[in-house]
């Protein structure tokens, strides 16, 4: 495993700390790569009993690596094993934590949504703007989202794409608490370990039932199709060029 995912085990609690600061942690093919073979690890390991996800550098996750999408590495880190960090498509049996500093934006917003339960400073900003980008929200964000909130303010995330606050997200029931700068991952740690104590079989049964109340996520084929069409779009390129070059976008339509 590469140092782009820090691992680290406390007592069964396994943190992973995505580790590309200088790129506000986005996420390009090598470090998509680097995720699942954590979660591999995770996952195959019994002396773990839960997982913490943050990131390194102040930042959580500011989504995929624009640069490596305008270099053609798109394919392979939205539509590789597991979809988008070769996390978001993966089914688990341990519940994951995020524990969210600064941004979690696009698909680092989506990551979160893919995580069990979640913290964020109030400092932390989040939002889906994929809709500047000429792409979709398709690493399970929009399904995600429309699932546990309100339309309307799920369309509103979606359509305009703006950001919103720590407390906003906690408002609309997308965080379990909102702490002080500098004591989020604390905080991720002492759910963990309450969730930790508890009956290993217990917990898995009791998050797979929890799961299910939302019926499975029998919508990858169509987001997908979406994704894909639009990531094959002039619009798309012109949005991850645009974002590079710091300038507005022009939009054409196709």
């Amino acid at each position: 495993m590469t140092n782009l995912v820090l691992f680290e085990v406390r007592d069964g609690i396994a943190v992973l700390t995505i580790n590309r600061p200088e790129r506000r942690n986005a996420v390009n093919l090598e470090l998509c790569d680097a995720l699942r073979d954590a979660f591999e690890r995770v996952d195959g390991d019994p002396g773990i009993r839960v997982a913490v996800l943050t990131g390194a550098g102040g930042t959580f996750c500011a989504g995929m690596d624009l640069k490596a999408f305008a270099a053609g590495e798109g394919e392979a880190i939205l539509f590789g094993e597991f979809g988008f960090g070769g996390f978001v498509k993966r089914a688990r049996k341990k519940p994951v934590i995020a524990a969210v500093e600064g941004a979690a934006l696009a698909g680092g917003f989506e990551m979160m949504l893919a995580c069990d339960l979640a913290v964020a400073s109030q400092t932390a900003r989040f939002g889906l703007p994929e809709a500047k980008l000429g792409l979709v929200a398709g690493a399970g964000g929009a399904i995600r989202l429309a699932q546990r909130i309100p339309r309307v303010h799920a369309n509103e995330v979606l359509l305009t794409g703006k950001a919103f606050t720590a407390e906003r997200a906690f408002d609309l029931g997308l965080l379990n608490d909102v702490v002080s700068e500098g004591v989020v991952l604390q905080r991720a740690l002492e759910l963990a370990t309450e969730i930790s104590d508890g009956a290993p079989l217990s917990v898995q049964e009791s998050l797979a039932l929890s799961n299910a109340a939302f019926g499975p996520f029998e919508h990858w084929e169509e987001n997908d199709r979406s994704l894909r069409a639009l990531g094959e779009t002039e619009d798309s390129r012109e949005g991850a060029r645009a974002f590079i070059e710091k300038r507005k976008p022009v939009w054409r339509g196709f």
